[in-house]
């Protein structure tokens, strides 16, 4: 599949047999990735994902994009200090990204939660056969909290990061601060 040079990471998808309608980088995620870079996340004026599905995509194109920042902020504000940035640029640039394909989206998962299946096509060398490159492809179902800032009543999606390391118990507050225990909110999804 043929894509342009101003085509949206988010929207190449190599096993799409059609190239529709592909939105450039300028009218899909930039304005997500510029409102961050330019200002505040939380202060993105008013631009922000309003759906799991749109901030999977903004992180996948950060993550072509090499901008690891935006992956830290978009993170639950619990884990981002426990995120290794330096970590997440080196991958995101040794990484060849090669597409993005959504399997699946489940926006309403109980109060707050929603999910997105997908799969990130990477290119790898393949030693095998010469120098050719291979295609592979890294298949998540991610979980996703939508939070409620109580001073500005602003609410904002952030994924939840199974691979941070937590101290949490079941019956502890939950760490997204919805009041609730641990156990009956994200904990059924990290």
């Amino acid at each position: 599949m043929q894509s342009s040079l101003n085509t949206c990471p988010c929207q190449i998808n190599p096993t799409a047999e059609t190239a529709n309608a592909l939105l450039s980088y300028q009218d899909c995620c930039q304005p997500y990735h510029d409102a961050f870079y330019n200002g505040n996340v939380d202060k993105a004026n008013g631009i922000k994902a309003e759906t799991a599905e749109q901030l999977m995509r903004t992180r996948y194109s950060a993550f072509v994009l090499v901008k690891p920042e935006y992956i830290v902020k978009t993170t639950l504000p619990a884990q981002q200090a426990l995120l290794d940035i330096a970590a997440i640029k080196s991958w995101a640039k040794e990484t060849h990204w090669a597409g993005l394909e959504i399997v699946r989206h489940t926006p309403k998962l109980g109060k707050r939660h929603a999910q997105v299946e997908f799969k990130a096509y990477f290119n790898t060398k393949d030693n095998t056969v010469s120098l050719e490159e291979k295609v592979q492809a890294h298949h998540e179902l991610s979980a996703f909290v939508k939070i409620t800032n109580k001073t500005n009543n602003d609410a904002r999606w952030y994924f939840l990061d199974p691979t941070v390391a937590m101290t949490v118990t079941q019956k502890q507050p939950c760490i997204c601060g919805s009041g609730e225990k641990f156990k009956r909110c994200c904990g059924g999804y990290i």
